[in-house]
């Protein structure tokens, strides 16, 4: 074995990295933009969800444990009005509200102390800091005195979901519509540059079809592929991992339908800016990562920094993720101003692609 000719390979591979400078900002700068994002992410959001307190109770316990509630640091309490509870908990403002009822305190005298807590339920997650923020509530009373010896035992109401309601059913309905979304991307990418490369498309380009008629004909056979995948997502998801659902399939499969019909045209437009399927790959951190932070699949867009807000905002993967969450937990249908609202964004993202993709073959093939 030679060490000059493995140093001469070494040299030479180091060189191309050098003149490739796509594949040194994914290398040196993607990570770092990555990880920023997430640090800034997780540390700069707000961690306390925010729930109601409705104190309707004649006596002092009910001020005392509210008093104490509104001073713990697990939640971020604020006084409402029993009958606005539900109105917002369905408008995403609080995560829950507890009403401590008019004869809270006479009750209690039997021994037993039971507050009515109410949670939205569609984030498992949220529905702990509730219950221990409770649970702290009563310590603080009963080091007072007038709580000691009580039986705790709270009325717990959800509004979606259930005590059933685990993380892989509120994770499940994002991931159902992310899984198509990157697998598609990906193939559609890789598959359209290779038909790039390989010349079929400049040989398609020479014939009477027009630029239209090719990204659409493109279009719909890897959409074929991409519904029948699909389909198999949403079959397995619900029948064999028995994710969470509460809404209609059909419209289940329609937004999915919106997504990969959004990740067959993305890739399609960006395919147009990578010459090898490494370059193509390499738009995954730049295109679908940012996207999976911040769409509110790991993380709640409330719970974000505002300026990460505001990105969340304008990526359609948020509307999709959005979409699908309300249709399979909370049952959301079609006369839901919200729903439509989601499925707009997403179906207007196609369409601006599509218009994309044709602008740019004209550009990059005339």
């Amino acid at each position: 074995m030679s060490a000059h000719r493995v140093a001469a390979i070494t040299r030479r591979l180091l060189q191309q990295f050098r003149r490739d400078r796509r594949t040194l900002a994914l290398l040196f700068v993607a990570p770092i933009v990555i990880l920023g994002l997430l640090g800034y992410l997780i540390r700069g959001s707000s961690s306390a969800p925010a729930v109601g307190i409705a104190n309707e109770d004649q006596g002092p316990l009910g001020a005392m444990f509210a008093s104490a509630l509104e001073q713990s640091s697990l939640i971020s309490a604020s006084a409402i009005q029993a009958s606005d509870g539900d109105a917002k908990l369905k408008d995403g403002s609080l995560v829950g509200y507890i009403v401590f009822p008019s004869d809270f305190s006479s009750r209690a005298q039997a021994g037993t102390i039971a507050p009515e807590v109410h949670l939205e339920g569609s984030q498992p997650g949220t529905s702990g800091p509730v219950l221990q923020a409770l649970q702290q509530a009563l310590s603080s009373v009963a080091a007072g005195g007038p709580g000691a010896g009580l039986h705790f035992v709270p009325q717990i109401h959800y509004l979606y979901g259930g005590r059933g309601f685990d993380t892989l059913d509120y994770f499940g309905a994002a991931f159902i519509g992310l899984v198509v979304f990157f697998l598609v991307f990906i193939i559609t990418i890789v598959a359209f540059l290779n038909e790039r490369s390989q010349g079929t498309l400049e040989r398609l380009m020479a014939t009477p079809l027009r630029r239209g008629e090719i990204v659409l004909g493109y279009m719909l056979g890897f959409t074929v592929l991409a519904l029948v995948q699909a389909a198999e997502v949403l079959v397995f998801s619900l029948a064999v991992l028995k994710v969470h659902n509460q809404g209609n399939v059909v419209l289940i499969f329609g937004l999915e339908a919106l997504m990969a019909l959004s990740a067959v045209n993305l890739g399609i437009f960006l395919s147009m800016f990578a010459r090898t399927e490494f370059q193509a790959v390499q738009f995954i951190p730049l295109v679908i990562v940012p996207q999976v932070l911040l769409s509110g699949i790991l993380f709640p867009v409330s719970t974000e920094p505002r300026p990460l807000q505001a990105v969340s905002n304008v990526l359609p993967l948020t509307y999709a993720v959005n979409g699908l969450r309300d249709v399979m937990i909370k049952g959301a249908d079609l006369t839901w101003a919200s729903l439509q609202l989601d499925a707009g964004v997403v179906a207007g993202f196609c369409a601006l692609v599509i218009i994309a993709g044709v602008l740019t073959l004209r550009r990059r093939i005339a």
